[in-house]
């Protein structure tokens, strides 16, 4: 069980027990940000989004499994998402839904920073998973998205070509954003090279949408229950990152897509970031709050 990790001491490169990713490189890449040799990079801004849709059994959430030949967290389960894009702080776009400012407080940000925020969410789903969060009003949201025309233009958003700002303006569009509830947001450790300050989302898959296997990055899409990923995480046999199994298990309680947009704007967002430590030869890292993930990891030459 999960709990059970809690102090678990490993060594690099062995997969823990549970489905927590871990890089091998992590003691050495901590023991170098502890004695100064090691600077932390930005982290960039990113969104992603757990989209949801209702069965009999209860909301299911879609989830794609990276290629094993990611050089980040290759063959774990996450959402669709990615970085944000600049040129989406640059132009008002299409909106519907709450006003920046509102978003604004709600992520912490300035108006500018908070509409890339939101159009990151909106557009990365759209490119990994087809479905678009979008409308010819402010109660409408488009309809079937197959169409060899949306694929092109998902295609140009895909090689930033286009930016989102474009794209809804050439189609005479609005973004949705009240179809969008912030949930969590994680930021990458020090430690790490490639570092992101993403906010997750929540959203329900719109009538008449479906999603499509589109994403690049992924060989794998399902819709699993949250309960059933976790199951699946704790038993091994599916592997996570921290902020995807917890966001994952915050999600168990709701009883349908609905329940848990409305539960959105009582979600904590104050950041999530690891914290390491060098004891007698061994790592400890930990995300406070977050006790599941605490580790010690044993690792050759430290002082």
């Amino acid at each position: 069980m999960p709990n059970g990790e809690q102090g678990q001491q490993q060594t690099p490169g062995t997969r823990p027990a549970g489905g927590q990713w871990y890089p091998p490189e992590w003691p050495d890449r901590i023991r170098a940000l502890a004695d100064g040799s090691l600077v932390p990079v930005e982290p960039r801004r990113a969104s992603t989004v757990m989209l949801l849709r209702d069965t009999a059994a209860g909301p299911v959430v879609h989830m794609l499994r990276r290629r094993a030949s990611m050089a980040f967290a290759g063959g774990a389960y996450a959402y669709p998402g990615g970085g944000v894009d600049p040129r989406d702080e640059e132009h008002l776009v299409g909106w519907a839904g709450p006003g920046l400012g509102e978003w604004a407080q709600r992520l912490g940000t300035d108006a500018r920073t908070a509409q890339a925020i939101v159009c990151a969410a909106v557009r990365e789903t759209f490119e990994e998973a087809g479905v678009l969060l979008a409308g010819e009003s402010a109660e409408t949201v488009v309809g079937d998205t197959t169409g060899d025309d949306w694929e092109a233009d998902r295609q140009a958003l895909v090689a930033r070509g286009l930016s989102f700002a474009e794209f809804l303006d050439r189609r005479g569009l609005r973004l949705r954003s009240d179809l969008l509830g912030a949930w969590a947001r994680w930021i990458t450790p020090e430690f790490e090279p490639r570092r992101f300050d993403t906010w997750f989302f929540v959203a329900a898959l719109p009538e008449g949408q479906r999603t499509r296997d589109v994403s690049g990055e992924a060989d794998r899409t399902v819709w699993i229950r949250p309960t059933d990923a976790a199951d699946g995480y704790d038993k091994g046999e599916l592997l996570m990152m921290p902020p995807t199994i917890s966001t994952l298990r915050s999600l168990e309680p709701y009883g349908s897509a609905a329940d848990a947009l409305a539960a959105a704007p009582g979600q904590d967002l104050a950041p999530v970031l690891a914290q390491a430590a060098l004891e007698n030869g061994e790592v400890v890292l930990s995300w406070p709050g977050h006790d599941e993930f605490t580790k010690r990891v044993s690792f050759g030459g430290a002082s």
